[in-house]
């Protein structure tokens, strides 16, 4: 039985090939279920991502199978394998460990990949898809990013999509976004650590929308922001500066015609927009307008190379924990594997042992 870890990647694939893989939170469990029945796995678990869509499994075989897995996650036909790249044994349980302390991240040291990455795990062991080794690969995957986050600093400075964001909006406006007025789509985490970064940048004109409009209000009154309803957030764009997409919705929100006529309303006057969702939700052919800026997820890792060449003397201290973690935690599972071997022997009839040796002679 092998353990593997599969998947794709910001650093791969673009996110034009990413959002057509990712998973919805609700459809977890059953493209998991697929993934366990389809492709010969014991234990399965997935995680889906706006940055990445990988796979965590135990298999009898790896070899060209794996990557053929990603084609049950997609209604799309085409040929995902030169983006997939594939992990066993102990570089798998090294690649976890990496995900999980925010050091594969786009914006290294984030924090909440830890989370997403809990979260997926407890998806798949609640509908019993995991057993003895994603259980324990999990667990010392947690704890070795605890361990990274408190011995060492890699979390300072920007540590979020969402933060990465603010940053590139500061950018645009010259360090100073006190008159800007801002909407963020979604009020999600990613939403919530905007409007959290751009409170602390200064911004005072806040504008909040999102499906649930009570959690719209909770987040707007939290940051003396002001709610806005979803189906009326095109129309407080005409007196936005920058719109910030950060939904869970599968499909596009705003399209080119939809901007077209904003543009109209707004007599011109430049408009930013960052599309953080995967799928996205901004249509790509806005980028083409007059005065209408238009930055994805992808677009944001020139700020996040600043960020990683700040931090390279903690990323030696964190390569260091994670692959002490690594080899102890595969020395004990190859040790579990050969007792259980061993066990597997003496429980045998004595033709078969006899019989093995004979063949082996």
């Amino acid at each position: 039985m092998t353990l593997f870890a599969a998947g794709l990647s910001y650093k791969t694939a673009p996110v034009e090939l990413r959002e057509l893989l990712a998973v919805k939170p609700s459809q977890l469990v059953c493209c998991a279920c697929r993934l366990k029945l389809c492709g010969d796995l014991s234990e399965v678990v997935l995680l889906s991502t706006c940055n990445r869509v990988e796979i965590y499994g135990t298999t009898p075989r790896v070899t060209g199978h794996i990557d053929s897995l990603f084609r049950l996650l997609s209604s799309d036909r085409r040929d995902f394998r030169s983006h997939v790249y594939v992990h066993e044994d102990v570089e798998a349980v090294r690649h976890l460990f990496r995900v999980t302390g925010g050091l594969d991240s786009m914006v290294v040291g984030e924090t909440e990949i830890t989370g997403q990455v809990k979260k997926a795990y407890d998806t798949a062991h609640a509908a019993r898809l995991t057993g003895g080794v994603l259980n324990r690969l999990f667990q010392k995957a947690f704890q070795a990013a605890k361990e990274v986050r408190t011995r060492t600093g890699i979390g300072r400075g920007a540590t979020s999509v969402g933060s990465v964001a603010v940053e590139l909006a500061e950018k645009i406006f010259r360090h100073d976004l006190s008159k800007q007025t801002v909407i963020i789509i979604g009020a999600g985490q990613m939403g919530e650590a905007c409007v959290r970064h751009l409170a602390k940048k200064g911004a005072q004109s806040i504008l909040v929308s999102n499906r649930s409009f009570d959690h719209a209000v909770d987040l707007a009154n939290e940051f003396g922001g002001k709610a806005v309803r979803f189906e009326d957030c095109l129309t407080a764009m005409a007196d936005a500066d920058i719109v910030v997409a950060s939904t869970g919705c599968p499909k596009t929100l705003l399209h080119r015609a939809d901007v077209e006529k904003l543009m109209g309303a707004r007599r011109n006057r430049p408009l930013f927009l960052i599309d953080i969702s995967v799928p996205r939700n901004i249509d790509s052919d806005v980028q083409h307008l007059d005065n209408v800026y238009l930055y994805n997820i992808d677009d944001l890792e020139a700020i996040v190379g600043e960020n990683v060449r700040s931090r390279e003397q903690e990323l030696a201290l964190c390569r260091q924990i994670i692959d002490t973690r690594a080899a102890a935690l595969m020395e004990k599972l190859n040790l579990e594997k050969e007792r259980l071997y061993d066990v597997g022997l003496q429980s045998q009839p004595r033709w078969v042992s006899d019989g093995a040796a004979v063949l082996g002679s």
